[in-house]
């Protein structure tokens, strides 16, 4: 059932509420500059948008919340040099790749020292490098140009266009690929609704301004689902080796993606794919791995889960870390249940794979919830991805279809529609 217009009025002009409350909650309790910056800007852009949407100015609304979240404070931070360290570690990594091929300061003593990403996350910081200056007295195109930010967003939104690519050329070419979508709103070819609301959302917004880290991790994991949903195994395989190569929390989505093409197009894309994943994935790391191992597992693997020596800033009180300061049986329990809860969600995709890009998607941030709920260390910032993923796997579903597999488009020649097998005239299924 279609929502009114009031209706959808409504939940508009209360998502927009509801959005500057949450932004607000920034500046009256947070310790971080940049987060309070970004509450104030975010929280005048969301009131102006519920102001517009009352007026019934959705267009408006949107911009002027695009505006106050993204546009305004990302680029006050930008220019001046503010932000989360996560933006300075990558620009030292960039610099540090450049200057000596290393990516990781030796020994590091205190937290600041440490990179806890692999070695992909440092091609991101290389700008800086290349234009040189620490970005505090430089001029605005340098500051702009070099800031690892505007990298991480240009990955994230050239992934999201180059899936949208996949999976609306796929259903509109009838020869094609033949993409898998699932259930959700907006017309195949107009996502656009869903998708910048989801970049004024918090979710995005907030990241995107103040570092930006996690932001191409979700990029790639949404372009390696719409490629596998494509069948295009070894572009899948190439995104996933991308952001297996920048945080190792991207594993799962290589489950993911493989499950969907095995059920999809079958075995054999889908070992192709895995082994584009493996093969990328060791070329990108393996280099790193051999040239500082100490240090890798160090910064990479030890200090996220709070075994270094310096304890992690990641201490959200979420349930992992709650048990993990109960001692060392209570950091082996978090361990044990955070290999129980992916073994469900593998035993999951062997026992019901999913089939559509929204099912993938869905399945994807499922596992990577458990996983930030149950990790030693984590913060609640963490829980955007898994919400990135899904909204954007409605953002590009076909109206009215539940269940759309792969291969399964065909062009009805009357009226040049995607037409789904097994689907009648009137669009009614057989």
């Amino acid at each position: 059932m279609i929502p009114s217009r009031t209706a959808r009025w409504a939940t508009g002009w209360l998502l927009w509420l509801l959005a500057a409350a949450w932004a607000l909650t920034f500046p009256l309790f947070s310790s971080l500059a940049p987060h309070r910056l970004w509450g104030w800007c975010a929280a005048a852009g969301y009131l102006g948008a519920a102001a517009a949407t009352a007026l019934g100015r959705r267009r408006a609304a949107l911009a002027v919340a695009l505006l106050g979240a993204v546009a305004v404070p990302l680029l006050w931070l930008v220019l001046t040099g503010g932000g989360q360290s996560e933006v300075t570690v990558i620009e030292r990594s960039g610099r540090l790749l450049l200057e000596s091929g290393r990516l990781y300061v030796d020994r590091p003593g205190h937290v600041e020292e440490y990179t806890p990403y692999l070695p992909g996350m440092a091609l991101l910081g290389v700008p800086r490098a290349l234009l040189g200056g620490d970005g505090g007295g430089d001029g605005w195109v340098v500051r702009l140009l070099g800031d690892a930010r505007i990298w991480c967003a240009a990955v994230l939104f050239g992934c999201l266009g180059a899936a949208r690519r996949l999976l609306v050329g796929g259903a509109g070419g009838g020869t094609g690929g033949g993409a898998v979508v699932g259930t959700g709103g907006g017309p195949v070819g107009g996502p656009g609704r869903l998708l910048p609301v989801l970049v004024a959302s918090p979710v995005v917004a907030l990241p995107l301004a103040v570092s930006g880290v996690d932001l191409p991790l979700a990029g790639l994991c949404c372009l390696a689902l719409a490629a596998a949903a494509a069948g295009r195994p070894v572009l899948s395989g190439a995104a996933l080796a991308g952001a297996c190569a920048l945080k190792w929390t991207a594993l799962p989505a290589v489950a993911v993606a493989v499950a969907l093409l095995a059920v999809c197009r079958g075995g054999r894309s889908a070992v192709r794919c895995a082994l584009v994943a493996a093969g990328g994935t060791a070329l990108l790391v393996l280099p790193a791995a051999l040239l500082q191992p100490a240090e890798l597992w160090r910064q990479v693997f030890a200090f996220p889960t709070g075994r270094a020596e310096v304890p992690t800033p990641a201490s959200s009180p979420l349930p992992g870390r709650l048990l993990a300061e109960l001692g060392p049986w209570g950091w082996y329990l978090t361990v044990g249940l955070l290999l129980a809860g992916g073994l469900a969600v593998a035993l999951s995709l062997l026992l019901r794979p999913p089939r559509t890009v929204a099912a993938a998607a869905d399945r994807l941030a499922l596992g990577l919830t458990l996983a930030f709920l149950l990790a030693p260390a984590g913060r609640f910032g963490y829980l955007a991805l898994p919400v990135l993923l899904s909204v954007w796997a409605r953002s590009v579903a076909v109206p009215g279809v539940s269940r759309v597999v792969a291969g399964s488009f065909r062009l009805r020649p009357s009226d040049g529609r995607p037409r789904v097998r097994n689907e009648r005239e009137g669009g009614r299924f057989a």
